[in-house]
């Protein structure tokens, strides 16, 4: 396998660079979408596209089981040297790179999988919402397992080594209004002070209590009252929540807690204020079978494996899961000496881990379609 990977090492890094140098932002990946489905093409595969929105899907073989794999191929809006723009700071583009390198190395080795491969090009993982949409499309329904997978920061994980599962938490982001009466600074009992609501919000929030046994956290991270005259009291404000949780049944109770409190805190004085949930990312469920299927293919790569462990960040691949408890999956996390770390905007990491990458996927896939043969030969059989 190692020969033909490295055969296609000039095509594969052409292609990173391709679309390193061409990001875009969620749900603007017009121009990736064409670039990859041209090139998938040109390989002899049929993508589909959808008439809504951008991002593919390409399937390979026929049989009783089903296998999915997964790439996001959005690019964050961030601001790079004074100048906001789309930039590939979380390394999708290489996790595109490694997925259409397993489709290349899939067909250099005349692998016929003994059921459907089906490969998702997914839109807008950075906005939350792309796999909500291809979850809405159907386009999983079918998955008996499914798999993703994303570069980790030397903080996590050292280069040369991966894991078998990423343990992502889940994130909710929450806009509210304080919706009161501006008041004369010298006249304070005829208004409604929206900065000392903000602060009793916070004070309040402070207090909640979950599970310590369950990483959570709950902050206001952005609060804004008041203009120009600082002898007016402001009666509006608006503010955002960051609401940050290991599970998603933690998440809940946060959750149900921050809307307790803000309707508490609304009554006692007299004001509005409604929350709206900007963004939501589900917490992970990772499948032992699949993270054994996946171990296996680790070790067979690398030599060495990395245990599985939580992880702060949030991942919408989860929402698959979640939305459809009937699929098995686990997310590669894959060491590759990234630094400063994901998100920086001037991020980096060891391009060698590409591939890799795509040897461990590639037989993950493989260790999947045998262990599915295995395990019901009787429907191969009849399927022939």
């Amino acid at each position: 396998m190692r020969t033909e990977l490295d055969e296609l090492r000039p095509m594969l890094l052409e292609i990173f660079n391709h679309l390193h140098q061409h990001p875009e932002a969620s749900w603007e990946e017009v121009e990736t979408t064409a670039y990859i489905k041209n090139l998938l093409q040109q390989n002899g595969l049929q993508p589909q596209t959808f008439d809504d929105c951008t991002g593919l899907v390409v399937e390979i073989g026929d049989g009783p089981h089903k296998v999915g794999l997964r790439t996001d191929i959005d690019a964050l809006w961030q601001e790079v040297d004074g100048t906001f723009k789309a930039n590939h700071s979380c390394g999708h583009d290489a996790h595109m790179t490694m997925i259409i390198g397993v489709l290349l190395l899939l067909k250099k080795l005349n692998y016929q999988p003994s059921g459907k491969l089906k490969v998702l090009f997914q839109p807008a993982e950075e906005k939350g919402t792309g796999a909500l949409k291809m979850v809405e499309k159907g386009i999983v329904d079918d998955l008996d397992f499914l798999y993703g997978v994303h570069l980790r920061p030397i903080q996590e994980i050292s280069d040369g080594t991966a894991t078998p599962a990423i343990f992502h938490g889940s994130a909710k982001f929450i806009a509210g209004e304080i919706i009161g009466e501006d008041a004369h600074g010298a006249r304070p009992h005829l208004g409604k002070n929206a900065i000392e609501i903000g602060a009793a919000l916070i004070n309040e929030m402070g207090k909640i209590h979950v599970d310590p046994m369950v990483p959570s956290s709950v902050k206001m991270t952005k609060f804004h009252a008041g203009g120009e005259s600082s002898n007016l009291i402001p009666g509006h404000a608006s503010f955002h929540l960051d609401l940050r949780a290991q599970t998603n049944e933690v998440m809940e109770t946060l959750t149900a807690k921050v809307e307790k409190i803000t309707q508490a805190i609304a009554a006692l004085y007299e004001v509005e204020i409604p929350l709206e949930t900007k963004a939501f990312v589900a917490a992970a469920k990772v499948d032992p079978q699949a993270q054994k299927l996946m171990e296996k293919a680790i070790v067979d790569t690398l030599g060495n494996v990395t245990a599985p462990y939580p992880s702060s960040g949030g991942e919408d691949f989860h929402f698959y899961t979640v939305k459809r408890p009937h699929i098995k999956a686990t997310m590669l996390g894959l060491g590759c000496d990234l630094s400063p770390g994901l998100h920086h905007p001037k991020m980096t990491f060891n391009h060698e881990a590409i591939f890799s990458g795509i040897e461990i996927l590639t037989k993950t896939i493989m260790n999947t379609f045998e262990h599915l043969k295995k395990e019901a030969p009787q429907h191969y059989e009849q399927h022939c």
